[in-house]
C-alpha cells in the first residue's frame, strides 16, 4: 500500500518534524546570542532550503529515467516560494521587499503541507525522492521563516503592504507564461484546485491571502501602537 495522508510513515515524519523544528529553535535561541549570530543561522538555514528544493527538482527531472529539464521549472505556489525564500535570504538584505511578500506563503504552505501532503501517494515508498524532498523543502521553508522572526530578519510593517500584490501578481503572470508558452496544465493552480474537491484554485487563495496577510499588518500594528503606548505611561 501507499503512503497515507496520517499515515504510519507520515505521523513519523511529522513527529520528526517537530523535534527538529523545535531543537533548531531552541538551539538557536540559546547559542545564537548576537544579531550576527542570529543573521548567520537564517543564511545558513536558507542555504539548506535551496539545496533541498534544488535536490528536489533534480528528482522531478529524472524521475522517469530520461530527463525532462521542464520539469527543473517550478509551477506551484510552494515550491516557487521556496527557491525564492531561500535566494531572497542569500543574496539580499535583511528586511528586504522580497521577503515581505514571500513570508506568509512559505509559512502556511510549508506548514498545510507538512500536515497534509497531497501528493504523499505517490509511490510506495515514502522515500521515494520526489516525495521525500517535496516534504524537506515545505517543512524546511516554514522553519526558516519562524528563524527569521526569531532572530528579527523581517520586521512587519504596513507601509510595505504594497509587496504582497506586486509578488502575487507576478507568481500569476509566471503561472500564465508556463500554461500558455509551455503548456503547462494547472500552473499555480490556476485552472483545478489545489486539493480535489475543494474551491481552492489561485483564483480563490489570491484574496484571502491578501485578506490575511492585512489582518495580520493590522494585529501588528495595533500591538506595536499598544506596546509603545504602554511603555510611555511608565515612563
Amino acid at each position: 500500500m501507499n503512503p497515507q495522508v496520517f499515515g504510519t510513515e507520515h505521523l513519523i515524519y511529522i513527529a520528526a518534524s517537530l523535534l527538529m523544528a523545535f531543537a533548531v529553535c531552541f538551539l538557536t535561541k540559546k547559542y545564537a546570542r548576537t544579531g550576527k549570530a542570529g543573521d548567520a543561522v537564517v543564511k545558513v538555514s536558507s542555504g539548506i532550503l535551496f539545496l533541498i528544493i534544488f535536490a528536489n527538482r533534480l528528482a522531478l527531472v529524472f524521475e522517469y529515467g530520461d530527463p525532462n529539464w521542464q520539469k527543473f521549472l517550478t509551477d506551484s505556489f510552494c515550491s516557487t516560494s521556496s527557491y525564492v525564500l531561500s535566494l531572497a535570504i542569500l543574496f539580499g538584505k535583511k528586511n528586504n521587499n522580497v521577503l515581505h511578500f514571500i513570508w506568509l506563503i512559505a509559512l502556511a504552505g510549508g506548514t498545510i503541507t507538512t500536515f497534509y501532503p497531497n501528493f504523499i501517494g505517490q509511490h510506495p515508498s515514502f522515500l521515494y525522492p520526489p516525495t521525500i524532498l517535496g516534504m524537506m523543502h515545505h517543512t524546511w521553508s516554514a522553519i526558516v521563516v519562524v528563524l527569521m522572526f526569531m532572530e528579527g530578519y523581517l520586521k512587519l510593517t504596513y507601509k510595505k503592504w504594497y509587496c504582497t500584490l506586486f509578488g502575487f501578481t507576478c507568481y500569476l503572470a509566471y503561472g500564465a507564461f508556463l500554461m500558455c508558452v509551455l503548456k503547462y496544465s494547472n500552473p499555480f493552480y490556476m485552472t483545478a484546485p489545489a486539493i480535489d474537491g475543494t474551491i481552492f484554485t489561485a483564483w480563490v487563495m489570491a484574496p484571502i491571502y491578501i485578506v490575511v496577510y492585512a489582518l495580520i499588518l493590522l494585529a501588528v500594528e495595533l500591538g506595536r501602537k499598544h506596546k509603545n503606548r504602554s511603555a510611555s505611561v511608565i515612563s
